[in-house]
């Protein structure tokens, strides 16, 4: 059985969230494993040595309350989506939020990492928007973020971003293997500017991978990448979004893309990132 772990913050973010990893957990055959991480206080007051226990002991009695009082609140909503056949079980972690999921898909071999975010509103992003981006760059698991105006809905066209380089070749073998579970349309897009010399494009290659299966190679020119893609995916109506992470600084400014485009766009689908 695959494992996916889910990340939690008690928000209406990761609740919503939630909805896309039990659908994946039904999709693949897989269990839940809830996870809230949390840190204690930082005393720096004088003569606190004395209190610091009883401090700790509150702090994480609180913590434990809160992530029992949480559960029954997932399981309705496994319920409301008639998903109580799904494994879950919880885990409540004391340490920092990024280091504490790199080590435990590693230790525990997850399969798939899915998590909320929230993007840049006003002038500052707010706390696991930012959390979102290093998760994807930083852990091995497939990382599954969805933005919290993403309302679900069955995953049926993937936007695969690409530079059709040799080593996206691996990143494109795991999108074919999810749009066979899925039975989902696959488009493979490289945006590139006016003035890029095309080398080592593989699309050649990869049409010798796809088989039967839907997919659409896609080439554009223009200057504004990000703008490219949203454009893209509205016009094509994409479920999913996947690319491998080597494209960081695009998770980056895709959580801010509305600033710059005067609140036109929202990211309202779910984002997949790929590791080698």
């Amino acid at each position: 059985m695959k494992k996916i772990l889910f990340p939690t913050d008690f928000s209406e973010v990761s609740k919503n969230a939630f909805i896309y990893a039990l659908k994946l957990a039904e999709s693949i055959n897989a269990e839940i494993v809830t996870m809230h991480v949390y840190q204690l206080p930082q005393a720096n007051y004088v003569n606190v040595s004395e209190y610091l226990h009883e401090i700790y002991d509150v702090t994480e009695l609180s913590n434990f309350e809160n992530y029992k009082d949480e559960v029954p609140v997932l399981r309705k909503i496994a319920e409301a989506n008639n998903l109580t056949h799904i494994k879950i079980s919880h885990v409540l972690i004391l340490g920092n939020l990024v280091p504490e999921i790199k080590k435990i898909t590693e230790n525990e071999n997850f399969d798939f990492v899915v998590m909320g975010t929230k993007g840049a509103t006003g002038l500052k992003e707010t706390f696991f928007g930012t959390i979102a981006t290093k998760v994807m760059n930083d852990v091995k698991a497939l990382v599954l973020a969805i933005p919290e105006h993403c309302k679900y809905h069955p995953i049926e066209k993937i936007l695969f971003i690409t530079q059709y380089k040799p080593e996206d070749t691996g990143s494109f073998v795991r999108v074919l293997s999810l749009s066979k579970i899925f039975k989902a349309h696959i488009d493979c897009l490289r945006v590139a500017s006016p003035h890029h010399e095309v080398k080592d494009d593989t699309r050649e290659d990869w049409k010798v991978l796809v088989e039967n299966n839907e997919v659409t190679f896609h080439y554009i020119k223009g200057e504004d990448v990000e703008g490219i893609i949203l454009n893209f995916i509205d016009l094509h109506k994409i479920n999913l979004i996947a690319m491998h992470v080597y494209h960081r600084n695009f998770f980056e400014k895709i959580f801010e893309i509305s600033l710059s485009k005067k609140l036109a766009f929202h990211i309202n689908v779910p984002i997949l990132a790929i590791h080698e």
